[in-house]
């Protein structure tokens, strides 16, 4: 479900306490998915760990769908970030860009929608590669002034490439 409000704040511009801790919030809401994002480019995994609740959920199963793939439901940010960094660390190379970040707050949770264009190179072979535009929707949860993943979808919009050699079928 993307986030579709037609403006950005919610806060009255009168109310300058209340405009400047809702963009504080939308910045941290942001900067989660930018955590997980870098997390993976730099496989750091303090860094990766860091954009999720402990408890969190990871969906990739519609973005792999488009491929064949069958992944299952990743849950639990050491479950998450142990998969993903072992999948990658020594033979993926990627980058993450996110671009269109639409964000709903309700109070202590927040909805974020956003387009993020993955691309994933073999490091022995970077001529074999998948780059890949999702979509994705995340739920979040205040943790005091961050804000931490608690499920994620990736769906995928179309991608070039060869993801069963990056990702497996």
């Amino acid at each position: 479900m993307n986030t579709t409000a037609h403006h950005a704040l919610t806060a009255q511009p009168a109310d300058t306490a209340a405009v400047v801790a809702e963009l504080r919030d939308r910045a941290e809401i942001t900067d989660a998915l930018y955590r997980f994002g870098l997390g993976q480019d730099l496989k750091d995994r303090e860094l990766f760990a860091s954009a999720f609740t402990a408890d969190a959920e990871l969906d990739f199963r519609p973005a792999a769908a488009r491929w064949g793939g069958k992944p299952p439901v990743m849950v639990g940010r050491d479950t998450i970030v142990d998969a993903i960094l072992a999948m990658f660390t020594g033979r993926v190379d990627t980058t993450h860009q996110v671009t269109n970040p639409r964000i709903t707050v309700d109070g202590d949770t927040a909805r974020l929608t956003a387009l993020v264009e993955a691309q994933h190179l073999l490091t022995a072979d970077p001529g074999t590669h998948a780059l890949l535009k999702n979509p994705y929707t995340v739920d979040l949860v205040r943790d005091g002034s961050r804000w931490l993943i608690r499920r994620m979808r990736i769906d995928n919009t179309w991608y070039t490439g060869d993801p069963v050699a990056v990702f497996g079928a």
